[in-house]
């Protein structure tokens, strides 16, 4: 499932740059986190894979899209790649979604997974990255 996770995440991300990229050669407009954002639900429907991820983790692609583009007008070089197989090692889930409840992560849409706590975890957990390695 973390495998399956990932690489919806990746064809997310390269499908919204080539939209972004194909709206600024074509009709000169720039395509927005909001926007790109605000077609989700449809795109949903349409990729069942889609669907089968929670629904904050494809915004955080989407986000990371945004600000890779952005950062690429503020420098003016290196145009933001396409993420080839096995190029995108990490996922996100931003507020809700996950729990930790002793040595069980608890990922929506996914299941437990068990971990290692090497540490006590101080404060609310408000940010999850899922990063290969397993």
């Amino acid at each position: 499932m973390l495998a399956s996770t990932l690489e919806v995440c990746r064809e997310l991300y390269n499908d919204a740059l080539e939209e972004r990229r194909d709206a600024w050669k074509t009709c000169r407009t720039a395509v927005t986190f909001n926007l790109q954002s605000a077609q989700l639900p449809g795109c949903k429907q349409a990729d069942a894979a889609l669907g089968k991820v929670y629904s904050q983790v494809p915004q955080e692609v989407l986000d990371r899209v945004d600000k890779t583009y952005q950062a690429f007008f503020r420098r003016g070089r290196g145009f933001p790649r396409f993420k080839g197989k096995g190029w995108l090692d990490s996922f996100t889930c931003p507020q809700l979604g996950f729990g930790v409840r002793g040595s069980q992560l608890s990922l929506s849409k996914i299941g437990n997974l068990k971990i290692k706590l090497h540490r006590p975890i101080a404060g609310a957990v408000k940010t999850l990255t899922i990063k290969q390695g397993w």
